[in-house]
């Protein structure tokens, strides 16, 4: 279905038989996007990356470049065999925070380490940032007109793949919550399916409804991004610990730390609206008398949200938010760093497919040992505004485990590997486009 028939923004957050609530709502919605886009332009324009430094970057750079090719990390080497520049990403791994690197595909919100392409002039830190001490080329000296491009060609690119993927990532927020839903009423039975799902919300809701709460999914990305560069410098001067000069442990820990506490300070700005996209993608009418949904846009939301439970109810689940983390990053470059010389050895050390694949692998694996985190947090995101609250993220995940099974942790876990594929795929052909349109591929909307 082509871009230019998808149904407009406002359509897909209101329902269409409130005309007044719609006019006042949206309204509402673009008073929102204004101020978090200024906030975000005024982030990132203050930030230190952006005062004119340009000796000290080159050198920096030339440091950097010096010692990626007398000491390439496992990391370096595994990215010399790829030669190919397109930004594969979709959303994640905005919530956990991070400026995305130049090629990988995100899963489960991540990156992927068998997609990563080592040049000083882009950013080689995975997930979050800091990954490695290599150092990217100063906005400044590409000129504020080139970073403002990047930077909104950046939001248009995530605007694509977010709203290819947006169905597909309803289905799966819908498949992961609707125990939730089931107790508070709003779901008639539970979902037998990705293809159930699908069906029943189209039959039920119309084909629009599947792209409800993408809106604040894509205006997410300008704040992650502006808190993302004006983090990582600072993050990646307390942490400077390189593999070879402090040994693995220690810059292995410093890599958890600098990525936990970047993710943790964009997320803590951005988690608001990672909340409202849940419950406006889980506000399901089937079950309502009348068809009726309990939100009525993303202004309503907040609305309700602070009536209801005050500040804390926009942060339901930050804290176990901020702990996957540090558990997807454990993962992903535990299993990379001991899997790669032990799987990629003899022809398979030059293989793009066999590089390809053990980033996939990876990338899967990491992504479905920390899918739990990822329900629990959003479990309890659904129950701000219910008479019922877990206590803790402990107690959520006890309860859950106790009264739905272990597996109702990972529901959810297929439409989410079907989103990945999606988002990736759109946003290569967008880049693609751009090169051939543009002469050149701009910013990647990876947030």
């Amino acid at each position: 279905m082509p871009f230019t028939h998808l149904p407009n923004a406002s359509s897909l957050i209101f329902p269409s038989n409130q005309t007044v609530g719609i006019y006042r709502s949206s309204k509402g919605v673009f008073a929102v996007s204004t101020l978090i886009l200024l906030f975000s332009l005024i982030t990132t324009l203050s930030s230190p990356s952006l005062l004119p430094r340009r000796v000290e970057r080159r050198t920096l750079c030339n440091v950097a470049m010096s010692d990626m090719n007398q000491n390439p990390t496992v990391f370096q080497k595994a990215a010399n065999q790829l030669h190919l520049s397109s930004s594969l990403s979709q959303d994640v791994y905005a919530r956990y925070g991070g400026v995305q690197p130049a090629l990988h595909q995100r899963h489960f919100n991540y990156s992927n380490a068998g997609l990563q392409r080592c040049q000083a002039t882009q950013d080689l830190s995975l997930i979050t940032s800091n990954a490695s001490p290599v150092f990217v080329q100063a906005p400044q000296e590409k000129g504020l007109a080139a970073f403002a491009t990047d930077f909104l060609m950046g939001g248009v690119s995530a605007a694509v793949s977010k709203t290819a993927a947006a169905p597909i990532e309803r289905v799966k927020l819908l498949i992961q919550n609707q125990d939730e839903m089931l107790k508070a009423g709003r779901l008639s039975e539970p979902y037998k399916g990705i293809g159930d799902c699908f069906g029943r919300t189209i039959k039920e809701e119309g084909f629009g409804s599947l792209w409800r709460g993408n809106t604040a999914n894509v205006i997410r990305y300008f704040p992650t991004q502006a808190l993302n560069f004006a983090f990582k410098d600072y993050f990646k001067r307390l942490f400077n610990f390189k593999k070879d000069r402090d040994g693995y442990w220690k810059w292995f820990a410093g890599n958890l730390a600098s990525g936990g506490a970047a993710g943790a300070s964009s997320l803590f700005f951005v988690y608001s609206l990672d909340y409202a996209r849940t419950r406006l993608a889980n506000d399901n009418k089937a079950a309502k008398k009348g068809g009726e949904r309990q939100f009525n846009g993303l202004v309503d939301v907040y609305k309700k949200t602070l009536k209801s439970d005050g500040i804390a109810g926009l942060y339901r689940g930050f804290n176990i938010s901020c702990v996957g983390i540090i558990v997807y990053r454990g993962l992903y470059f535990g299993m990379y760093d001991s899997l790669k010389p032990v799987l990629l050895t003899g022809n398979l050390q030059d293989s793009f497919f066999a590089s390809f694949g053990l980033g996939w692998l990876i990338t899967n694996g990491a992504g479905l040992a920390s899918y739990p985190i990822d329900t629990v947090r959003r479990r309890m995101m659904m129950t701000s505004g219910e008479a019922v609250k877990y206590k803790s993220s402990l107690d959520a995940f006890s309860q859950i485990v106790k009264n739905e099974g272990p597996k109702s942790l990972f529901k959810g876990a297929g439409a989410n590997i079907l989103r990945a594929v999606a988002g990736a795929g759109v946003l290569a052909g967008y880049d693609k486009l751009q090169v051939i349109v543009f002469g050149k591929k701009y910013g990647s909307g990876g947030a």
